[in-house]
């Protein structure tokens, strides 16, 4: 990989790394420090690499760099104290040292540990689940604020204020970078769980934004849940699910997208662009999934994303989406689940069912509501299946969107 491109490469992949062992060194309320001297080393090997050429290991080089600028930093501060406080001890190992012999620990398990210790103060229930999905991206993905700003569809100030609000409030509630304990990890889990779920719909289902964009933030949530996995604490059937129902998504994302960046229905994809690894991948997580008595609404979710992996249009496949989305809306009732389910249910039982439960919904705010209306009429009153469709059309700012709803009016006339 030539210089120009391995160095955004490492940004995407290392920043998040020494961020996170530095921010869990320094402590939370200094999280802008870390994220300095990161920034610091990346704008240093961008510098020396130009004159210098390339080192031999890019990422060792890195870590050095940001371990000497980060012992750097303590003996100033300690330095900076000691005027004030006279004489200022560090305790490390049990014998006290100054500021400047303390080392930095940047191993592969202390660099594990920190991005999910963090990924758990992140993730604290203080603060809004946007805000939660904002700092996993800018801290732990290695995103800047213009990114997150396109991946939100508003403007970097507002980015900026969200996330400036989100760490005074974790610096407020004195959030620690470290495990739970082992009697909260479950709770704190789905914390968790549910903000990397987010993050995935954030990329998966975010129609009218940069396709690139979109891919990067879905391989963030999973590489973010397949890190869970490293450790006894968090290694737990829910997190299997999550990452089957990631997979299976992630596997049609080629054939969800045409060649002119339209979006592409499920039942006019093309199963050949259907990723088989991904798909594999995600029946062996299912299969790990199965194991204790937790059944989370990933289970299920994952259950349906699977049998969208089946392209056969047959009565059987849709009536087990259905059953699973009846499950689904016992086990946690969501109006868009629901209307989901009676797209299933169209599938298994026929359009004039279908149609019945859908307006019981009555979730007339909606675009997509007045889109699965105008397609369960088609065919049957055309009329009414256009007034939806143009309904859903005034509903809706996404591009993407709309394009398809034209192609349904522009079918429905002709």
């Amino acid at each position: 990989m030539s210089q120009p491109d391995l160095i955004p490469h490492l940004f995407r992949t290392e920043y998040r790394k020494i961020t996170a062992v530095l921010s869990k060194r320094f402590g939370l309320e200094h999280i802008e420090i870390a994220q300095d001297i990161a920034s610091d080393t990346f704008l240093q090997a961008s510098e020396t690499w130009g004159i210098n050429g390339l080192p031999e290991n890019p990422t060792a080089w890195l870590y050095v760099v940001a371990k000497n600028k980060a012992k750097d930093y303590l003996k100033r501060n300690t330095l900076f104290n000691e005027k004030i406080a006279q004489q200022i001890t560090y305790e490390q190992n049990g014998a006290e040292t100054s500021g400047a012999e303390i080392d930095i620990d940047l191993s592969d398990r202390n660099i594990t540990d920190s991005q999910l210790q963090m990924m758990f103060a992140i993730c604290h229930p203080s603060i809004p689940a946007e805000a939660q999905i904002g700092l996993s991206l800018h801290i732990l993905c290695g995103f800047g604020v213009n990114e997150i700003a396109a991946a939100f569809l508003t403007n970097k100030e507002t980015i900026n204020k969200r996330l400036f609000r989100a760490r005074e409030k974790l610096r407020s509630s004195q959030v620690k970078i470290e495990f739970p304990e082992a009697s909260e990890i479950q709770n704190r889990l789905e914390n968790v769980l549910t903000t990397l779920y987010l993050l995935f719909n954030e990329g998966y289902y975010a129609s009218g934004r940069d396709v690139t964009l979109r891919k990067d933030v879905c391989l963030e949530a999973v590489r973010l849940t397949n890190l869970l996995l490293e450790s006894k604490l968090t290694s737990l059937p829910p997190v299997y699910a999550l990452l089957a129902l990631m997979c299976f998504h992630a596997s049609r994302f080629e054939a969800r997208i045409d060649s002119e960046g339209e979006t592409v229905l499920y039942e006019d994809q093309d199963e050949k662009l259907w990723d088989e690894d991904l798909i594999r991948q995600g029946e062996l997580f299912l299969n790990q999934s199965s194991s204790g008595n937790v059944l989370s609404k990933y289970h299920l979710e994952a259950g349906i994303a699977y049998f969208h992996t089946i392209k056969n249009d047959t009565k059987e496949k849709w009536e087990s989406i259905l059953q699973l989305y009846n499950q689904l809306l016992i086990n946690e009732y969501s109006p868009m689940a629901a209307l989901n389910r009676t797209y299933a249910l169209s599938k298994a039982n026929g359009k004039e069912i279908a149609i019945k439960e859908a307006e019981k919904l009555n979730l007339t705010t909606h675009h997509l509501y007045h889109a699965l209306l105008g397609e369960l009429y088609t065919g049957i009153d055309n009329n009414k299946a256009a007034d939806h469709f143009r309904k859903s059309l005034d509903l809706t700012n996404s591009k993407a969107d709309q394009k398809v709803i034209l192609k349904k009016l522009s079918a429905i006339s002709s």
